[in-house]
């Protein structure tokens, strides 16, 4: 008998979750699954897009629903559930929101799908980890954040802008928390294999380094209602193709670190190699004290994520 397809299940069936449900479809990543608590809205949307698959020739099964059942036996899940920030609310606010939401996704996800490996994209990215982690029983390899595959990404697409270039031979990576606490990396980023710094001045670099920081920013401000989806998306999928697929890829992504980077029992975005066991190795990477610092601070940011849960009684 063939060996079946790889499963991909999506908890959250809104922009972020469906437009996953869309590339891993259109890639043939697997089957997927896509969960809400709107069920009928997760399964329209599925049914949607599997009517898709005729005229854009993937063969991909797209099932929709609120039953975490539906999502039995997944080799990868992708939690994209919670509310995003409102106008009024603290931080404390969005963190008793999400990490109620994501504990009990991550729960239900464990439940049918117990060695599964988890993808973390609900925010605040870092503490809702932890939160998933807690929840499930997993050990590290098996819950990893997606926020450095897309804050890279982001920094590639400026540099491509600045240096007209094709995004493709664009190479770089940014460390560390997403957003704020973004570590960016110039150092490492390269065009064609020419280093960066060698291309454009400091200033400029400097200038497209805080352009990646606000890039979630500037699109909320831009859309005025919502949030970014399409490259959240295509960054989340990007981790669930390298696992499904065996790839080994080296990624920037959360995970927890054991003592890497001086770091103990907090998740950070680092370097990963992902693989079919999720997070394979730490490979380490050189620092100067400019980079040790900003990763010391962001590290210490999202310490502070979860100090305020504990105090909460969140984890």
């Amino acid at each position: 008998m063939a060996n079946r397809r790889p499963k991909i299940s999506i908890v959250g069936a809104g922009f972020v979750g469906s437009t996953c449900a869309h590339w891993a479809a259109s890639k043939e990543l697997g089957d997927v699954v896509l969960i809400d608590i709107n069920g009928d809205a997760a399964k329209g949307k599925a049914l949607d897009l599997f009517e898709a698959s005729p005229v854009e020739g993937f063969d991909s099964n797209v099932l929709g629903g609120s039953d975490y059942e539906l999502t039995k036996d997944s080799d990868v899940v992708v939690i994209t559930a919670g509310l995003p920030r409102k106008p009024g609310m603290s931080r404390d606010d969005l963190l008793a929101t999400n990490s109620k939401i994501v504990k009990e996704c991550a729960q239900n996800v464990a439940k049918y799908s117990p060695n599964c490996v988890l993808i973390i994209v609900s925010n605040p990215l870092d503490a809702m980890c932890h939160v998933a982690m807690s929840a499930t029983g997993f050990p590290r390899e098996r819950v990893i954040g997606m926020a450095g595959v897309l804050d890279s990404a982001r920094f590639r697409s400026f540099v491509a802008m600045e240096c007209n270039v094709s995004v493709e031979d664009v190479q770089g990576f940014t460390l560390g928390g997403h957003g704020d606490t973004m570590v960016p990396m110039p150092r490492y980023c390269s065009v064609g294999g020419i280093p960066l710094t060698q291309l454009i001045s400091k200033e400029r670099i400097d200038s497209i380094v805080d352009r990646a920081r606000k890039g979630g920013a500037e699109i909320v401000e831009l859309l005025k209602t919502g949030s970014a989806y399409y490259a959240p998306a295509a960054s989340a999928i990007q981790m669930v193709e390298a696992i499904v697929r065996d790839k080994k890829r080296i990624l920037p992504c959360a995970v927890y670190l054991k003592g890497e980077y001086g770091v103990n029992d907090l998740f950070c975005g680092v370097l990963a190699k992902l693989g079919a066991n999720g997070l394979e190795a730490v490979p380490l990477l050189e620092m100067n004290a400019e980079e040790k610092d900003m990763f010391g601070k962001s590290a210490a940011a999202v310490k502070g994520l979860v100090e305020d849960m504990k105090r909460l009684g969140l984890n």
